[in-house]
Formats: structure tokens, C-alpha cells, sequence
């Protein structure tokens, strides 16, 4: 399976490391961003979800009808539309951008969020709503006769659309989380199941946990398996470092003054664990910039020279991760830097180990056993 790289599609400049200093949505900046992804390599970019923040569905079109190859996925949370409407909205952003949208479903970590939008059922009743509505969206997407359901979340009579998406059957659905719950609803629905950063021995059991949950849903086959990092290179090892604990002082410095609460999520906690127990893993993983952050979201870093970091990637590769979600802290010059100096060390490496013709926990091909890839940096 040839690897993917997915970036991210922000609006504006700011990060953790960088106050916006603009509108929330710069169209300007947006086009710009998404243009050096598709310039560079990248596969694929992320317009994310956040309750007051730009929608990124109309996002997504602004960027599809200005690109020409660049994929899009749509960050959406079922509170925030009915299915049927979802299924419409997702279907015209596939024929605007010629067939090139995923969907990441969100079934939110965290109750003050959800409530901000008028969401107060509980995590377990969030993760059945979820199931629903993909499962909703789903049908909306390939039905041509009308039908009808009646759920636990949703109630609709005689429904059809007269959009459907350019992708057959359908655009591909993504899904997140690490709890039982989370292996459960994505196991059985999505076609990329997608993990945080974690150390080597971590992600190998949570790869194991969803291709579980999608057998005993009866799945013949498993979700493709998405990590995310945040990439921190430099041309030695030395510069790397450098600027590694150069991007956690600007952390601490734009962070100064906010409180940080306990995370409600599996995830955020796994990664304050793993950060908790060693700043370094394997070959290149460094979590003090999850710890910084409270394990908000994609927060682990690998640090090093391109070459170490491409190989710090292929390490997942070889566990069955075929997608790497990959967003530095400056965000422009750093998805610049790693499509040009990361991306094709891997896809090159990557190509070599399917052309060795042993299959992979994942059904791709990897190389002969060698030896173990070191521990610490």
C-alpha cells in the first residue's frame, strides 16, 4: 500500500507557538498553505472542527475549487447537523472538488466543547449517535429510493437525496479515539482509524485493538491505520534538538497564564502517560511538548535530521500505519521543509519495502527481519 501524508488546512497563521494576527479565516493564508502542501508532496490536508471556529466545510470548497490534486478532510461532528443534511453538504464538496473528500467524524473528548454547541449527552450516547449518523450518511450517499429510519438519535421519514457523491460508493470515512468505545463505533464504520502519536509497542496495540473491534463487527476487512505526529527537524542532529527545546520554550512562553484542566479523553490522558514516563521513545518520539499542552490532540513530536525522522516513520510503517498525519509548529515553512526533505526519503524507503514482498501486520509488504531500531534518540 503506497504511503499517504496528511497536513493540515489552517485558516490562519497562528499555532501553539504563534498569536494569529488576523481574521480567524485568512483566505490568503489558507490558499497559500494548502497550495505548498499540493506543491510538496503532501497527499491530503485536514480542515479541522473547533465550535467557534471557521466551518470547514465552505472552507474546503474555497480550497478544492482553487486546487487541482490536493485532497480534503472534513473535520464534522454529528451534533452540529442532521444526518440527511451532512450527507448533502458532504456530497456537493465531493463534486466541487472532483471526487477528492474524506469525512473525520468527531465524537468530541471533551463535555465543555460539545456543550458550547448545545451537546450534553455523555460520551457512551455520543459514540452510538456517531455510529448512527455514519451509518446514516452512508446510505444518504449511495440510495437512489427513498427511506426511512428510526434510530435511538434520529427520526426521518421518505428521505432521498438528489446528490451523491462523485466517488463510488462513497468518499472514504475517517475515525478517531482511543478508548473501547472509539475501537468499537471505528472499527465497524471507518475506512482510516486514526491514532496519536505514541511510542512503537503503544500504537502496535492499539493497531491490534481496532482491527479486533472490526471483526467482531463482522468486517471482513480492517481500517487503514493514520498516526499523527508533529515533526521538529533541522539538518543535524544537534540543530534538531536545538530547536526542539527552542519550540517548547515558545509553548510555555504563548501558554503563560492559561490554566490546564485534566483531559476527559482517552488519548489526551494515554499521551500525558507516555509523557509522563520518559521525554524520549524509540528512535525519535518526544513528548514534552504533549505534556506542555495537556496531550491536546496531536502533540508528540520526532525530532532529528529528515533522515532520522523519515526512518522513525517507517518504524510505524512497519507496525501496519500507512498514513502519517504530520503539522509542524511555523506552519507554512515547516509543511514546506517536510514535503521536501521527509516525504520522499519515506514514500522511496517505503516502495523498497513493498517491493520486498513480505506482508506487513497491515497487508502491505515490508523487508526482512533486521536488527531492532534503537531506543532513546
Amino acid at each position: 500500500m503506497p504511503v499517504e501524508f496528511l497536513g493540515i488546512a489552517a485558516t490562519n497563521e497562528g499555532s501553539e507557538v504563534t498569536a494569529r494576527s488576523g481574521a480567524s479565516f485568512d483566505k490568503e493564508y489558507t490558499l497559500k498553505l494548502a497550495r505548498a502542501h499540493e506543491d510538496h508532496g503532501w497527499d491530503r490536508v485536514l480542515f479541522a472542527y473547533g465550535s467557534g471556529s471557521p466551518d470547514p466545510s465552505p472552507a474546503a470548497a474555497y480550497v478544492a475549487a482553487r486546487t487541482e490534486k490536493l485532497r480534503i478532510l472534513v473535520a464534522h461532528r454529528p451534533n452540529v447537523s442532521y444526518p440527511t443534511f451532512a450527507a448533502k453538504t458532504f456530497a456537493t464538496l465531493d463534486r466541487i472538488s472532483d471526487g477528492r473528500l474524506a469525512v473525520h467524524f468527531i465524537t468530541g473528548g471533551n463535555d465543555h466543547e460539545q456543550q458550547r454547541e448545545g451537546d450534553f449527552l455523555t460520551k457512551d450516547e455520543r459514540y452510538a449517535r456517531t455510529r448512527e449518523a455514519i451509518r446514516i450518511i452512508k446510505r444518504a450517499w449511495t440510495s437512489h429510493e427513498p427511506f426511512d429510519h428510526e434510530g435511538t438519535h434520529y427520526r426521518f421519514n421518505d428521505f432521498v437525496s438528489d446528490t451523491f457523491p462523485v466517488q463510488q460508493p462513497h468518499p472514504q470515512v475517517s475515525f478517531g479515539g482511543s478508548s473501547a468505545a472509539a475501537y468499537a463505533a471505528g472499527g465497524a464504520e471507518a475506512d482510516i482509524y486514526c491514532l496519536w502519536g505514541e511510542p512503537l509497542a503503544q500504537t502496535a496495540e492499539q493497531i491490534a485493538s481496532v482491527k479486533e473491534a472490526a471483526r467482531a463487527a463482522g468486517r471482513t476487512d480492517v481500517p487503514r491505520i493514520q498516526v499523527a505526529f508533529r515533526p521538529i527537524i533541522a539538518p543535524t542532529e544537534e540543530l534538531a534538538w536545538e530547536k526542539a527545546h527552542r519550540t517548547l520554550a515558545r509553548i510555555r512562553s504563548h501558554k503563560s497564564g492559561t490554566p490546564r484542566k485534566a483531559p476527559e479523553n482517552t488519548g489526551s490522558r494515554r499521551l500525558l502517560a507516555v509523557a509522563a514516563a520518559n521525554d524520549r521513545h524509540d528512535r525519535a518520539l518526544w513528548t514534552p511538548t504533549a505534556a506542555e499542552t495537556g496531550g491536546a490532540g496531536n502533540s508528540t513530536a520526532l525530532v532529528g535530521t529528515p533522515e532520522t525522522v523519515a526512518q522513525a516513520l517507517l518504524d510505524y510503517y512497519d507496525l501496519g500505519v500507512d498514513i502519517f498525519s504530520a503539522r509542524g509548529y511555523d506552519l507554512l515553512d515547516d509543511a514546506i521543509d517536510f514535503g521536501r526533505h521527509v516525504i520522499p526519503l519515506v514514500r522511496e524507503e517505503a516502495a523498497k519495502r513493498d517491493a520486498a514482498g513480505i506482508p506487513s501486520p497491515s497487508g502491505h509488504t515490508q523487508p526482512s527481519p533486521a536488527a531492532p531500531s534503537p531506543s532513546g534518540v
